[in-house]
């Protein structure tokens, strides 16, 4: 699903906080189309380096390009980047007071603008994506995670994204939804989808990723295919952390 043009390009990111150096020096490009799966110890910069990525962090040194557009460029307007980078986040972010409907007809129709029937179609046409359809009335307290986090990515994409960040979607759910919620990201993936995924899922890594990073210390210490990083790791601190986690 691969084409060779660079959606994400990292070039020698830095974040601190005060004296804290979450990031050292992160360099990446994410082709379009490519499904990018992160994985590294608690800790290790992974869910700060995908916050970067629309600047919900700012960084603090080095440049962050998405499709060609400078972000770290603070003249850039970042909500209309946005527009195209879609999150999903370890907690669900749904309005508690707006039925499911209303919670994905928001972002178009206030930020995009989007003509209200439009808004309705697309909202109802990706809640049958995500096989939610028959929950469009309900409440996000009527809905389980699983289903809360699955109205969550069909939030991302009623705004039309052509790059999905996904941070550890399925850690605030119970073991037997996590199922629910990979399927979906995997749905997109096969779609064709540009996907950044930090998860502690090493089963969806091995099935799903075209390239694996593992993070550690706020630098990428190894990537390679799901083969190589799984059955043959090169890194010590790789093997190590797989030894404990697989």
């Amino acid at each position: 699903m691969q084409s060779n043009a660079v959606k994400i390009h990292v070039s020698h990111l830095k974040k601190s906080f005060k004296e804290l150096e979450v990031l050292e020096d992160v360099s990446l490009d994410v082709l379009e189309g490519e499904v990018v799966v992160i994985i590294g110890p608690s800790g290790s910069g992974k869910s700060t380096f995908l916050r970067c990525l629309n600047r919900l962090e700012e960084s603090t040194g080095g440049e962050i390009v998405i499709d060609g557009i400078s972000i770290t460029d603070k003249s850039v307007d970042i909500n209309k980047v946005r527009e195209r980078v879609g999150m999903v986040f370890q907690h669900f972010n749904l309005f508690n007071n707006m039925n499911v409907l209303r919670n994905l007809m928001l972002a178009p129709v206030d930020l995009k603008k989007a003509d209200k029937a439009q808004a309705r179609e697309r909202a109802m046409a990706m809640l049958e994506r995500v096989g939610l359809s028959d929950k469009a009335e309900s409440y996000p307290s009527q809905l389980s995670g699983g289903q809360k986090q699955r109205v969550a990515i069909a939030r991302a994409l009623c705004m039309k994204p052509d790059i999905m960040l996904f941070d550890e979607p399925t850690s605030a759910l119970d073991p037997e939804m996590v199922g629910e919620v990979l399927e979906v990201m995997k749905e997109l993936a096969r779609d064709g989808m540009t996907m950044v995924v930090v998860t502690h899922e090493m089963g969806f890594a091995r099935e799903v990723a075209d390239r694996v990073l593992f993070m550690d210390g706020g630098t990428i210490l190894e990537e390679a295919t799901p083969e190589e990083i799984f059955s043959h790791p090169k890194n010590p601190r790789t093997q190590d952390f797989l030894n404990k986690v697989l």
